[in-house]
Order: C-alpha cells, then sequence, then structure tokens
C-alpha cells in the first residue's frame, strides 16, 4: 500500500506547484530577482546592524543606493579603461578578422571543422562587448533599465520585508516541513555567502596570476590584458577563457606560435580552468562540506541551463539536494535507533 500523505501537506504542495509555473512563465525577468533576493540575503547581517540606528525603510534605502552607486560607479570605470584602450582592442579584432578573411589563413584551410559565419559571430560579439560596447548598451538601453529596476526593486523589498516573509510563511508550513526548511535555510544562506565571496576573490586572483602570463607574452600592455581577464571571470557567464581565446586569436593571427603556447598552457589552463574546474567548486564544497567535483557540476551545469541566474541557483540546488538526502537519512537512523532500542526493551527481562 503506498503511503498516505498528510492532508495538511496538501496546500504547501499547491503552492509548490504555483510557484514552479509562475518561474516558468516569467523565467526571463527572473534572473534579476535571483540575484537580487539572494544579494540581499548576504547583505541582511549589515542591514540587522543599520537597524540599530534607523528605520527599517530607511536601512534598506541606504544600502540599495549605495549598492547602485557600487554597480554604476563599477561599470563606468570598466568602460574608461575600456575606453582608454579601444586603440590595442581595435587592433587586436582588426587583426583578426583579416586573418579570419584570409582564404590561407583562415581555419577552414587546416581541416578545423568551424564555419566562416560562427566565428564570424564569434568576433562581431566580442567587438561589440568590448569595443562598441556604447553602441550594444544605446540598442538594449531599454531592455537593461527595466532588468536594473526588476533587479533593484527586488533587493529593496526583500531587504525591507524579507525577514518579516520568512516568518509569516514559516508559521503556516506544516511541522515535517519546517523542520527541513530551518535545517537547510543556514546552509543556503552560508551557500550564497561563499558563492559571492569566492567569485570576487576568484577574479581578483586572476588579476594578479596573470600578470606573470601576459609578461611571458611580451606584448607589452600587462595590466590591460590582465585586467580584461579578471574582467571576464567578474561576469558568470563569460569566464576569464574568453580574455585568453581572444587574445590566443590574436597571437595565432600575428603568427607568433610561442605566444599561442604561453596563452594556452599558463593563460587558458592554469589562470583560467584550473580556478573554475578546482579552485571555485573546492573553496565552496569545503564551505558546505561537499565534494569539489559535485560543487562543479552544480556551477557549471546551472551557468549553462540558466544563464547568469545559474551562477547562484546551480550550486545552491545542488547543495540543498545534498543536505535534504543527509537530513532524510540522520531522520531514518534515529527512527530505525529508536525502533531498535524498544524492541530491545520489551524483548528484555
Amino acid at each position: 500500500m503506498p503511503p498516505r500523505i498528510d492532508k495538511d501537506l496538501y496546500p504547501f504542495f499547491i503552492v509548490l506547484f504555483l510557484t514552479v509555473v509562475a518561474l516558468v512563465i516569467f523565467w526571463s525577468i527572473l534572473d534579476m530577482v535571483i540575484l537580487g533576493a539572494s544579494l540581499a540575503v548576504v547583505l541582511l547581517p549589515l542591514h540587522r546592524r543599520l537597524l540599530r540606528y534607523t528605520r527599517p525603510v530607511l536601512s534598506s534605502a541606504i544600502i540599495t543606493i549605495c549598492l547602485f552607486a557600487l554597480i554604476v560607479g563599477t561599470a563606468w570605470a570598466i568602460m574608461m579603461i575600456l575606453q582608454a584602450n579601444a586603440g590595442l582592442l581595435n587592433q587586436i579584432f582588426a587583426t583578426i578578422g583579416s586573418w579570419l578573411d584570409n582564404p590561407a589563413t583562415h581555419p577552414e584551410a587546416f581541416g578545423v571543422p568551424i564555419g566562416r559565419g560562427t566565428l564570424s559571430s564569434w568576433l562581431s560579439e566580442g567587438n561589440s562587448l568590448f569595443v562598441n560596447y556604447w553602441t550594444t548598451i544605446t540598442d538594449n538601453l531599454l531592455r537593461i533599465v527595466l532588468k536594473g529596476l526588476i533587479f533593484f526593486i527586488s533587493f529593496f523589498l526583500l531587504l525591507l520585508k524579507g525577514q518579516a516573509l520568512k516568518d509569516r510563511l514559516f508559521q503556516l508550513l506544516p511541522p515535517p516541513v519546517k523542520n527541513y526548511c530551518d535545517q537547510l535555510l543556514p546552509v543556503a544562506v552560508d551557500t550564497l555567502y561563499v558563492i559571492y565571496i569566492v567569485q570576487i576573490a576568484i577574479a581578483v586572483l586572476t588579476f594578479f596570476i596573470a600578470i606573470p602570463v601576459f609578461y611571458l607574452l611580451g606584448y607589452g600592455d600587462i595590466l590591460f590584458y590582465s585586467f580584461l581577464a579578471a574582467f571576464c571571470e567578474l561576469i558568470p557567464i563569460l569566464g576569464s577563457s574568453v580574455a585568453f581565446i581572444i587574445i590566443g586569436a590574436y597571437a595565432l593571427a600575428k603568427n607568433d606560435l610561442y605566444g599561442v603556447f604561453i596563452l594556452f598552457f599558463l593563460g587558458y589552463l592554469i589562470v583560467s580552468a584550473l580556478p573554475e574546474i578546482y579552485v571555485r567548486p573546492a573553496l565552496v564544497g569545503r564551505r558546505v562540506k561537499i565534494h569539489w567535483l559535485i560543487m562543479f557540476v552544480g556551477i557549471i551545469g546551472g551557468i549553462l541551463t540558466m544563464g547568469i541566474a545559474g551562477f547562484v541557483l546551480g550550486p545552491l540546488i545542488i547543495v540543498l539536494l545534498i543536505k535534504s538526502y543527509r537530513i532524510w537519512t540522520d531522520d531514518r537512523k534515529g527512527v530505525q535507533g529508536a525502533a531498535e532500542r524498544e524492541t530491545a526493551r520489551e524483548a528484555g527481562p
């Protein structure tokens, strides 16, 4: 006979089903809601400290304004650096473009099965991101503004009402579900903390360990190339591998095989791939006591399947899934142990 489901759980399952439906329908904008909410959880301790001196609305507004200023200021500084090195970037993309347009040097001439249209598309995307960024921003201005509003509104509201919403929701949960959520919540918060901290730390690390690579490359502009790798690493859906692929293609277009060797083995494999494959999953996994290979699957799988939202959801889902399994097995062991003790007591003299 199949196990019976407590009728008290029916409303919970209905709400869960409607939540999943809403996620599917509104997925195109929910990435900003997810990022805003996750960042609000990370900065909630700061909000609690400010509450000692001011009202909740003012505290939430101050933190939101500071976050807005930080993001805008960082974006402006990045654009100024790109603008200051526009000549070098134009030279890089023009050299790669000429190399691709030459039938004698195009990868198809060496049997590499990558179509001209595909490579041209990649080159165009790189050019729009690093060189013609003003045009890209202008063409997508309305979308950027709307997504930005959704992000900051979500962040502000979760700071302001997040704790009250959590308390009210937990009061409505059936006891078995509430017990599980009480155990999962601290793990989820720890995971979000470490995701953001590690993301920034890896970007900073990328900048410094890329400096020797570009010094050995011998092209000059060492700090800018290192900045480019760190900037790409800071954006989850890019990664520093994009920078090394672009500069590697530039070296190949210049017929600099020594440069290609340096960029592939020292740049791509060590500076880019090693942190993504081992360092990041190991740092996140160590905090939540999960093997780094499992975390690697969660991080990469999340980004590949869910885009920028997967940067948060991928590892978070993996952590919660494994933690739920551990809670369930511990509960089963406790029940089994209690049953064995009861049987032993009944069988005693």
